[in-house]
């Protein structure tokens, strides 16, 4: 009975083994990482699964994804650093914070500049965002793309937006990004620079009246249960960067050099239709517990009143490519 025994905990110590091995037995890993939830209808989750995907069936066995959300391995601007510093592999980044590393990035959030996705992923997949990838590169990142977070609205307990004076005397809280903190500026608003893992509660104890998110976000990450009101005002275009480490992927042999840009477009698409698509779920869902939607009066209000913005931000972003821009959505919009 002894050696029975005896038998049993050898065999399942080699059973044990032998699946710790087969966990641990891709040739490759790569570590990715972002700041929000693990959530179906979160944009950052729904990128970073689809990469995931579409790596791994490209290199059954060979290449493992490991992911990495919730400030797993930090916000949004020590992922980025990690990624320069080749300590972590993969990020999906908001644009904001990319725009603090490379300030052509900039251009992006510009408000109220792209009046449709489609607008923005024109410029963004065009020699626009080519040109903003190749001055990302310079800092030691490359960019896969740039996935949907959906246009960024204001949320806040003090009233709705409609129009510009309704932002006056707010405090929303702003990335940590000058773009941002103009445009609130410019329209009256009081911004308050904050981290992401310090938003939540900083909602919940008053200390902000309100912030700029995607719908998709606020439903996500439970804001609804802390915020009252969520105005359309749809006044940046969220891109959310599927980002890799340069040193990470020089160290990648050719073929999965070329995977992981192929895995990054599919998965971009992927994302971007799966957005789109739950965009009224979502609308229905912060409905339902309890959220005031509304819809802005006029967007050339607006539009006035951060034009000072555009002229700030311009030399750093460089005059030639946000012209660029401008005439890609000009022509668009004719």
């Amino acid at each position: 009975m002894t050696l029975n025994l005896s038998r049993r905990v050898f065999f399942a110590l080699v059973t044990t083994v032998a699946l710790t091995g087969a966990a641990h037995a891709a040739e490759i890993e790569l570590k990715l990482a972002w700041l929000t939830s693990d959530s179906e209808t979160d944009p950052y989750a729904i990128t970073a699964h689809a990469f995931k995907k579409e790596l791994e069936a490209a290199f059954p066995g060979r290449v493992e994804v490991q992911l990495f959300p919730n400030r797993q391995l930090g916000d949004d601007k020590e992922i980025l650093e990690g990624m320069q510093f080749g300590t972590i592999d993969m990020g999906v980044i908001t644009n904001a914070v990319v725009a603090n590393l490379e300030p052509s990035y900039q251009l992006v959030d510009l408000p109220f500049l792209f009046g449709s996705s489609e607008q923005a992923h024109t410029v963004l997949d065009g020699p626009v965002g080519k040109q903003l990838a190749d001055n990302l590169r310079d800092d030691g990142v490359i960019s896969l793309g740039a996935a949907e977070g959906g246009f960024r609205n204001m949320i806040n307990n003090v009233r709705p937006v409609r129009k510009p004076e309704d932002v006056e005397g707010v405090k929303y809280r702003t990335m940590q990004n000058p773009v941002f903190i103009e445009m609130f500026s410019s329209l009256g608003g009081s911004p308050v620079p904050m981290a992401w893992g310090e938003v939540y509660t900083a909602m919940q104890q008053g200390a902000v009246d309100g912030l700029e998110i995607p719908a998709s976000v606020v439903n996500s990450n439970n804001y609804a249960e802390v915020t009252k009101y969520l105005s359309f005002t749809r006044h940046t275009y969220s891109a959310i960067h599927l980002l890799i480490s340069e040193r990470s992927f020089d160290k990648l042999p050719e073929d999965v050099q070329q995977g992981v840009l192929e895995a990054g477009t599919a998965a971009i698409a992927q994302e971007r239709k799966a957005v789109a698509a739950a965009e009224a779920d979502v609308v229905a869902a912060l409905e339902s517990k309890g959220m005031e939607i509304n819809d802005i009066d006029d967007v050339g209000a607006f539009r006035s009143k951060v034009k000072p913005v555009y002229d700030q931000f311009r030399p750093a972003i460089g005059a030639e490519l946000l012209q660029q821009a401008l005439d890609s959505v000009s022509v668009q919009s004719d």
